[in-house]
């Protein structure tokens, strides 16, 4: 890799340290949002990096929808012995459960909306004031609007209107009783960025990222795995393929891209030619043109 890289990636490398190192020291009750997606492994691996050689001093937290890829489950476990890390995990099965949400009907029940009301009760639960997210400014234009200090109130909402001025790596984590932080050290990162740290670093990553066979179904323009949360409607068929996952999600919603791009630098050269943004294969963001928005002023990640 050129040094003009590696001089750029550790830049973002030292942003995302101090920005993590000033949640650490302005709040009491951090906590580092973790999906086990390639981003949340970088924050993972970030994290480790900004505290080594003591421990990290938060925790992870990882909502699990129910609807996870088997292979993001293992990774995680993994993950969290490799660097030792602690590891909480809430369930959004037992907000269904407890009647605090309500599955959605049709062929493919997503649960990312309902994300929202376990992260918000988790965050009550253990009074997390700030929660650190992998989320890039260049995934989604919602997510551009935001600081790298994100403020909610006490519902645990954001004002895209009222957001507080971030000068000279200036951050003010000041808040009142209830309310609390979303915090992005991610935030000047991009996609390519995030996998040619992964290359630099030979940081492991699910295979899912990776071209394997699998058994996909075409549905609204997106091959999604076929699966026990998926119903296979008339006049669909199931068909075998070799492909790989931009991002990873809940699969009722993530879809995968027809690829041959079984290593890192196959992958770098295939994302480098891409025209098409990572979440341009999840289906949740195209049920409006504000979709991510209206998530994010909910108390979406």
């Amino acid at each position: 890799m050129p040094s003009y890289f590696r001089s750029h990636l550790k830049q973002l490398e030292s942003e995302a340290i101090y920005v993590m190192r000033e949640v650490a020291s302005q709040f009491e009750r951090p906590v580092l949002l973790f999906s086990g997606g390639k981003d949340s492994i970088v924050m993972a691996h970030l994290a480790h990096r900004a505290f080594y050689p003591g421990k990290v001093p938060f925790p992870l937290l990882h909502v699990d929808t129910g609807h996870n890829f088997d292979e993001t489950l293992e990774f995680r476990d993994w993950l969290v012995k490799e660097l030792d890390l602690r590891l909480i995990v809430r369930y959004v099965q037992d907000s269904i459960d407890q009647g605090r949400a309500v599955e959605e009907s049709g062929p493919n029940p997503m649960r990312n909306g309902l994300q929202t009301i376990t992260l918000l009760d988790a965050l009550a639960e253990h009074k997390f004031e700030a929660a650190m997210g992998g989320a890039r400014r260049d995934e989604e234009k919602a997510r551009a609007k935001e600081r790298f200090f994100s403020h909610r109130d006490q519902f645990g909402q954001w004002d895209p209107k009222n957001q507080r001025p971030e000068l000279w790596n200036l951050y003010n984590g000041r808040k009142h009783a209830n309310e609390h932080f979303r915090v992005f050290p991610l935030s000047n990162w991009t996609e390519m960025d995030i996998w040619q740290y992964i290359a630099l670093n030979r940081i492991e990553i699910p295979a899912l990222y990776f071209s394997h066979r699998r058994d996909v179904v075409q549905r609204d323009g997106m091959l999604l795995a076929t699966c026990p949360f998926i119903t296979v409607m008339p006049g669909e068929h199931v068909e075998n393929k070799v492909v790989r996952f931009r991002t990873i999600g809940d699969m009722t919603c993530t879809g995968a891209v027809e690829s041959m791009a079984s290593t890192l630098e196959e992958v770098i050269q295939e994302i480098a030619a891409a025209r098409v943004t990572e979440r341009g294969a999840r289906a949740d963001d195209k049920r409006s043109e504000a979709a991510m928005e209206d998530r994010k002023k909910q108390g979406y990640f």
